[in-house]
């Protein structure tokens, strides 16, 4: 496997590419907290099967790319801009798209909006936008601004990188182990003077926001989306059981669905990366 390129998508995006240059490129969208080294181990497997150029972004908040100004928070929608500038900074009219979890939603809203930027698309262990019933709008926005005017603690720092790793292991939001979790700590890290490592992360990410789409618009996002989609689905992720998600997968018209066993970061670990490269490049290459 071929170590990947740093890049800047712009003055404001970094990046990690695999593939040569002139190859057909993709963007890969990592989830919420993540970054791009959440596919470090997936990205090299399909560059070489399938002979393309990925380029995995930070969004702006998360590994190496700056933050939004001061008193601007992140909603899901705003990513879309980090897509449509990396799409300008690459000189790429349209593109495949494939996202994880948090990518994935931002893919779904990308190929619904602009149906002209996005060739395929493919998602894993994600579908569609967090949403919430219109009935609890009140109850959302008061959640939104009562985080936006609390005090920000920062993020913690820890004394090596094997305590930064520990902490996530412990404080994720979905099961992940220790080496799944390298990459992304890594990626993420800030080294002290002390010999300490502090996240990167901007601690406004952790805010709840204020507004949300509710379902029937997240549904309505997802019947608009005109692109071939694949949906890679851990057997022990956030999709497989829900109700939600299931009208999610019939609402995309001719959505292929596989299931894998893994958990969340599937396309993240070792024994369970190689079947989604798999996954991918076959159906990849059913399309034509």
């Amino acid at each position: 496997m071929t170590a990947p390129l740093f890049m800047r998508c712009n003055e404001r995006l970094a990046a990690l590419s695999w593939g040569e240059t002139e190859a057909p490129t993709w963007l890969a969208l990592h989830g919420w907290l993540d970054n791009a080294a959440s596919f470090t181990r997936l990205a090299p497997r399909l560059a070489s099967q399938l002979q393309v150029r990925i380029v995995a972004i930070d969004f702006a908040g998360h590994g190496l790319s700056n933050w939004f100004p001061p008193n601007i928070d992140y909603a899901v929608w705003d990513y879309c801009h980090d897509v449509l500038d990396t799409l300008e900074a690459l000189k790429l009219e349209r593109c495949a798209l494939m996202g994880h979890s948090l990518g994935a939603g931002v893919a779904t809203l990308m190929a619904a909006a602009m149906p002209e930027r996005v060739s395929r698309l493919v998602l894993i262990d994600g579908l569609g936008a967090l949403a919430t019933e219109a009935k609890d709008t009140a109850r959302q926005l008061r959640q939104g601004l009562i985080g936006q005017r609390r005090r920000s603690k920062g993020v913690p720092s820890y004394t090596d990188m094997d305590s930064a790793i520990a902490a996530r292991v412990k404080g994720g939001v979905t099961p992940i182990d220790a080496d799944t979790a390298r990459p992304l700590v890594e990626r993420n890290a800030e080294m002290l003077e002390d010999g300490g490592v502090r996240p990167r992360t901007d601690s406004r990410l952790l805010r709840p926001s204020p507004v949300r789409f509710c379902p029937e618009q997240v549904l309505a996002l997802l019947s608009a989306i005109q692109a071939p989609t694949l949906l890679v689905e851990a057997s022990h992720g956030v999709l497989t059981h829900r109700d939600a998600a299931k009208a999610a997968r019939e609402a995309i018209p001719g959505l292929t669905r596989r299931v894998l066993e893994g958990g969340h970061h599937l396309h993240l670990e070792v024994g369970v990366v190689d079947q989604v490269a798999d996954v991918i490049a076959t159906w990849w290459r059913k399309q034509g």
